[in-house]
């Protein structure tokens, strides 16, 4: 009982501060929007809103399953910038990391998080 009470409250926190980060700092996000997808700024908010909205909505039960299923249509959602960052060179504006480690962040760390959304799912009824 206590890991899953501690479970949603890093995930509120995770999900809490990435989305108010989408707001303080918009310029960080842009390069890895591709133009494509509509306006960069406003799919920055977007994606900042829905973030703080299942960081509130996993706190409550029952909201619980709503907040796991939102976070990973949100997180599928967000693959396109993952595999436009590889595309880019693995650097968005002064940002540059190495390419292995934006292919561990597609392959192994965004899927672990979608794993954690689901779990969180799926223990919302106990």
């Amino acid at each position: 009982m206590k890991f899953k009470k501690l479970s949603i409250i890093a995930f509120s926190l995770f999900y809490g501060f990435a989305g108010i980060i989408h707001f303080v700092t918009p310029g960080s996000y842009l390069p890895v929007i591709p133009a494509w997808l509509g306006d960069p700024l406003v799919i920055n908010y977007l994606a900042g809103f829905v973030e703080i909205a299942v960081a509130l909505l996993v706190l409550f039960k029952s909201t619980r399953v709503w907040a796991s299923y939102l976070t990973i249509a949100m997180l599928l959602a967000f693959t396109i910038s993952h595999v436009y960052f590889i595309q880019i060179g693995s650097c968005a504006g002064d940002l540059c990391i190495a390419p292995w480690i934006a292919w561990v962040r597609l392959l192994l760390i965004h899927p672990l998080l979608i794993y954690w959304a689901y779990h969180l799912s799926t223990e919302s009824n106990q």
